[in-house]
């Protein structure tokens, strides 16, 4: 089948100018494919001239459609008054548009009201009508849209039987280089045209120098990823090494026993721990450690009497999915407190995930990262942990926190850390702290007289504060947009 482009080239030629809406019903095409074809044509040069051009025309409404099938509303109206009369509220129950019948009727001349014989009536004014407003709608359903006044077809057009169309086309010549037939334009100048000197003979589609390239494919960064970078960078600018956090799998002995976690704790049920089944047991413990651990949960160290029950080490040797980083601290302290000349003082952190057994809503899941950090050094107090938040959180550019006294069984201050959401319009839990108890250190071998300071912070909550997020399955799992990902900005924090 021919191609609409020369079908219209070949009929310009044989016929001179021609409008493009006269062309779709000569092609019995829809008009805007012919449109179409001559975009197409206009693309390969100048082979014809396109000068553009208006067409207004009048068609019916369905209140207009209406009447052509029942009469204009005022001619219905005067056929329902009776030669005796009828009250005008029976009169108002006849035909569609009874108000504006009437009302034509009465401003016409037709009907009048009689209110000389007691209870008003109705009455014809005449014996017979023309509806004129049907006969006009009627030549335009026709074609014949000139018959009709333009004054008259304004005044359909208020009443809404009428409305007036604008159809844009264009009208076709033929162009300094017309032909029946397109060529081919070339898009791309090659090496082998220049050096045989084919491109004089060719003609090259033109270069639209204001169109915008393809975005060229790249990775993206999760904003998790982008607000860990800048927690990371905030940290090491404060003076802190980074812990190794390379094992998901934690012993219970490093994730609860050695941070003086009772065995009977509830944290270590498996409605809030996730146990691993292979390998169930791990066996890799400092053999003086545990004896010193096994002491403390039973009679306590430093002047206290501990927890008072029989510690068991095959409770310890369970692995789970670890439930905070805090086990990594831990074995930190342990190495540092027993190092070659003895301890000295050390800041810490480390950003990695954790795994809560935890119902899933707008701020909880049960995968996510932890912030951990911890301070070791002679006489420090929980003024230097408060201090630690405000200057690490300013540099955030989250300025609204507030502390809560809270428990933990090893920590003693401690305090829960919340940051206004302005999306949620309300305070939010991201962390928690406090100073590590001495059950806990001098098992480890901290020596006396050292405090540590420690910290567990949430990674997702801050982001989605600084990104505007009211839940958190928004920001990680099988619900996130990945246009929210490409788009989102390379840094959001407030340094």
């Amino acid at each position: 089948m021919q191609d609409i482009s020369e079908r219209i080239l070949k009929y310009i030629d044989e016929h001179g100018e021609v409008d493009t809406l006269d062309l779709a019903a000569v092609f019995q095409e829809d008009h805007q494919k012919i449109v179409g074809g001559v975009k197409s044509i206009e693309a390969n040069g100048d082979l014809i001239r396109s000068q553009p051009s208006t067409r207004k025309s009048w068609k019916l409404t369905a209140e207009g459609e209406h009447i052509v099938q029942h009469g204009s509303h005022e001619a219905n109206i005067f056929h329902a008054v009776p030669s005796a009369g009828i009250a005008q509220a029976e009169l108002m129950k006849c035909g569609k548009n009874p108000k504006a019948g009437f009302s034509k009727a009465m401003s016409n001349g037709w009907i009048y009201i009689d209110k000389s014989g007691g209870a008003p009536l109705v009455r014809r004014k005449v014996d017979t009508i023309e509806d004129d407003v049907l006969a006009c709608l009627k030549e335009i359903v026709a074609g014949r849209e000139s018959a009709v006044p333009d004054s008259t077809k304004g005044d359909y057009k208020k009443r809404k039987i009428l409305e007036e169309t604008v159809i844009k086309s264009f009208v076709l010549s033929k162009g300094p280089e017309f032909a029946t037939s397109l060529k081919k334009l070339e898009t791309d100048l090659t090496v082998e045209m220049l050096a045989s000197g084919l491109w004089k003979d060719l003609k090259f589609k033109a270069y639209n120098f204001d169109a915008l390239g393809a975005t060229p494919g790249r990775g993206q960064l999760h904003p998790l990823m982008k607000v860990r970078t800048e927690f990371r960078q905030i940290f090491l600018e404060m003076g802190f090494s980074e812990m190794p956090t390379n094992n998901f799998v934690e012993s219970s002995f490093w994730n609860f026993d050695a941070l003086y976690v009772p065995q009977q704790h509830p944290a270590r049920d498996q409605q809030d721990t996730f146990f691993v089944s292979h390998p169930q047991l791990s066996s890799k413990f400092p053999l003086p450690l545990i004896d010193s651990v096994c002491e403390s949960h039973e009679r306590g160290t430093d002047g206290s009497i501990g927890y008072r029950y029989e510690w068991k080490l095959d409770e310890a040797r369970k692995n789970v999915l670890r439930t905070h980083t805090t086990g990594v601290s831990a074995r930190m302290l342990y190495k540092v407190a027993n190092q070659p000349g003895g301890f000295r003082p050390v800041k810490y952190f480390s950003i990695d995930k954790v795994f809560r057994n935890e119902t899933l809503d707008a701020t909880h899941l049960a995968e996510f990262h932890q912030v951990e950090g911890v301070v070791a050094d002679y006489n420090i107090t929980l003024g230097d942990l408060i201090g630690t938040f405000n200057a690490f959180f300013n540099k955030l550019g989250i300025t609204e926190l507030e502390y809560k006294p809270t428990f933990n069984p090893y920590t003693e201050p401690s305090m829960e850390i919340f940051c206004f959401h302005p999306g949620l319009q309300r305070w939010i839990e991201v962390g928690n702290s406090g100073m590590f108890r001495p059950e806990l250190l001098r098992p480890l071998g901290v020596p006396e007289g050292v405090n540590v300071i420690a910290w567990g912070l949430s990674l997702e909550r801050p982001t989605m504060i600084k990104y505007g997020l009211n839940n958190i399955r928004d920001l990680i799992g099988p619900k996130v947009d990945l246009k929210m990902v490409q788009d989102g900005p390379i840094c959001r924090m407030n340094c």
